[in-house]
């Protein structure tokens, strides 16, 4: 299969490795922050580091990987969840690049026994792109993370994140609402805050006060009051969401819920009329309920303001471009839980063209199961019902699992079996 490979051919890095090379040769030798600002601006360099992000934007990486080891230097894009080796230049070159980076980011040059956290604006295509760099050092170097948070992420509504018409209807039909609390629950990387953004967006306007807490604020984004968490100064969740109701918030975004601290005021927020959204690490949406209860809140105060629980995964969509029908394995449709005769059209699998950049897939969908607090279940979280009686109640009430949701997005051609797979194991 093309994602298999994990590599990317990229010729015009090549190039541009090829001419910082001279350039690096005597690198290791320049040891004060002088030497190391004149090595990041010599041309070469700062032509391979704008290649290495431009090209990047270009692949639609989320992350990029600069790695020192022994002997090279791995150069890796994160695109649509998955590592892809893009060039593996001589170890000559870490310091040219770890020092042109810091000064794109106004990091300290000449400080590389401590790991260094800044942000850098990057123009490509008339279009600016927001990255936060992270510095590590290691044994032979230093490693450097760059996030590339592309503002086009946050255009996206409900129903283009993947969750189906009924599904979007009834998220909005809770967001609509005055006071309560929605929560989206789902591993790291799962989109969770991309799905927040989304309900945010549909409720922005003069006349609603938004306010957010995050850690940190990824995006800056006009009409939303925004704050940094820093708990380096003691400015935690609970006590940002504590100074935000003397705000006057109508809608109130909680980056995430990690202790019984930030659960109650959270809790009492949606009890004093207002609306708030938040996260949690839970795998399922019933999940969600118990872990309420054992931070220590009391039943009544969750089913009084919980309105609704979103889980999410991310699968890779295929490449509408390539992607080719085939014949599916027994163990395939023993996943999906069909026989052949209940395909009514043929799977889709990864083939892998230019569009795609010979990968197969291109984007990500969303697999959700919602779990909305009705009369029924209330009377079970007062009686601290386990997950899987909350879960069958829920089930019998209409809601689709995300196994569910994943097995309608492979018979439908959006992705693969294995994608789906990979994503629910720890599901069911």
């Amino acid at each position: 299969m093309p994602e298999q490979d994990a590599q990317l051919k990229v010729q015009t890095l090549a190039e541009a490795f090829a001419q910082a090379g001279a350039v690096a040769a005597g690198a290791e030798a320049a040891k004060d922050s002088a030497k190391l600002v004149e090595l990041a601006s010599q041309a070469p360099v700062v032509r391979l580091v704008d290649t290495i992000l431009s090209e990047a934007v270009a692949r639609r990486a989320s992350d990029i990987h600069i790695e020192a080891f022994e002997r090279e230097v791995l150069v890796r894009y994160r695109i649509d969840g998955r590592c892809y080796q893009v060039a593996k230049p001589p170890k000559s070159l870490a310091l040219a690049l770890s020092s042109r980076l810091k000064v794109l980011a106004n990091l300290d040059v000449a400080e590389s026994r401590l790991p260094q956290d800044g942000r850098l604006l990057l123009t490509v295509s008339q279009r600016q792109i927001d990255l936060r760099i992270s510095t590590l050092p290691t044994m032979y170097g230093e490693s450097i993370v760059l996030r590339v948070l592309d503002r086009g992420a946050l255009d996206k509504t409900l129903g283009q994140l993947g969750t189906s018409d009924q599904m979007q209807q009834t998220i909005e039909q809770i967001i609509q609402r005055p006071h309560g609390m929605l929560l989206v629950t789902g591993p790291t990387g799962a989109g969770k805050t991309t799905t927040l953004y989304a309900c945010l967006a549909k409720r922005n306007s003069p006349e609603v006060k938004l306010i957010t807490t995050e850690d940190p604020v990824e995006y800056d984004v006009e009409g939303l009051v925004q704050v940094a968490i820093n708990e380096k100064i003691e400015l935690n969740f609970g006590r940002c969401l504590r100074a935000i109701l003397r705000h006057d918030p109508d809608i109130i975004m909680v980056g995430e819920i990690r202790d019984q601290e930030t659960a109650q005021v959270a809790v009492q927020a949606a009890l004093t009329g207002h609306l708030v959204f938040s996260t949690l690490h839970t795998n399922d949406a019933p999940g969600a309920v118990t872990r309420l209860l054992d931070m220590g809140l009391e039943p009544f105060l969750v089913t009084s303001t919980v309105t609704g629980i979103l889980a999410q995964r991310l699968v890779r969509q295929l490449c509408p471009a390539c992607r080719a029908p085939y014949e599916p394995t027994a163990e395939e449709l023993a996943a999906l839980r069909l026989d052949a005769g209940q395909l009514t059209q043929p799977l889709m699998k990864p083939v892998g063209c230019e569009a795609c950049n010979g990968i197969g897939f291109k984007g990500r969908s969303g697999l959700f199961e919602l779990l909305v607090i009705t009369d029924t279940l209330r009377p079970l979280i007062l009686e601290r019902a386990s997950v899987d009686a909350l879960r069958t109640q829920a089930r019998a009430e209409g809601m689709r699992s995300l196994r569910e949701d994943g097995i309608a997005k492979v018979v439908a051609g959006v992705t693969t079996a294995a994608e789906m797979i990979r994503e629910t194991q720890d599901y069911e």
